[in-house]
């Protein structure tokens, strides 16, 4: 039987990529334009049989990304943000990118495998934020958007928003998977509520900069050095 490439509707009707990364179906169309890198278009594809003849059904889905560099003081860190598929959490982190909440802020928490003494599902990210002279800028938390929902998932370079124990307190916070990270998805054991962490973007130049980072001194998982953001803003391609 030939494999179908579906959009699937799970039970509270949202609709979710089956069979194919959603990274994998995305085309380039074109040079950007006014602050959107690209906007590519998902092929979907449903083939059915009947009496041995197959059909198919072609439909273009608009997937927009914004590219956003992030400028810290051991190297430049570029970022595609997948608007389309995490379109709460992207549209946080870009605007408080272009409010220039960032800016000054850090990249302060290396966890990794020699730092997790008391965790029996150990993960290796980076986690940064803005400095805490600008909370009084801070937007609420926003719902969390489960993988299960947007199709993404944690693997490496992965940007996701870091959360407290709810899983609808995430906000200005994010971190980067360094490593395939199945455990930050849904379902997946690091929080025991299994709701997982919401992946909205992934690095696309620059992870030897975080894998720099992630292996500086730390005290437990704080960097001894933070590690500054000069600047994070999005940027049109050439």
């Amino acid at each position: 039987m030939l494999p179908s490439l579906l959009w699937h509707a799970d039970v509270r009707g949202r609709s979710i990529v089956n069979a194919m990364d959603v990274r994998t179906m995305r085309t380039r169309t074109g040079p950007a334009r006014s602050g959107t890198s690209l906007r590519a278009f998902c092929l979907l594809i449903t083939v059915s049989v009947s009496s041995g003849a197959y059909t198919a059904v072609a439909a273009q889905v608009p997937n927009e990304v914004v590219v956003v560099h992030i400028e810290t003081a051991k190297g430049l860190i570029a970022a595609e943000i997948y608007v389309t598929a995490a379109p709460i959490k992207a549209q946080n982190f870009l605007a408080y990118a272009d409010e220039g909440i960032f800016d000054g802020g850090s990249l302060f928490r290396s966890v990794r495998m020699d730092n997790q003494p008391n965790d029996s599902v150990r993960i290796e990210v980076i986690q940064g934020g803005p400095d805490r002279s600008v909370g009084d800028r801070l937007r609420p938390s926003i719902p969390l958007e489960r993988t299960s929902v947007t199709g993404l998932r944690h693997l490496d370079g992965t940007l996701s928003m870091a959360r407290a124990a709810a899983p609808d307190s995430g906000g200005s916070q994010f971190f980067i998977c360094v490593g395939d990270q199945p455990a930050l998805d849904f379902g997946g054991a690091r929080n025991v509520d299994g709701q997982g962490f919401a992946a909205f973007g992934r690095v696309i130049a620059g992870m030897d900069v975080v894998r720099a980072i992630q292996m500086d001194d730390v005290e437990a998982q704080q960097l001894k050095d933070r590690v500054r953001i000069v600047r994070a803003r999005r940027t049109n391609e050439d």
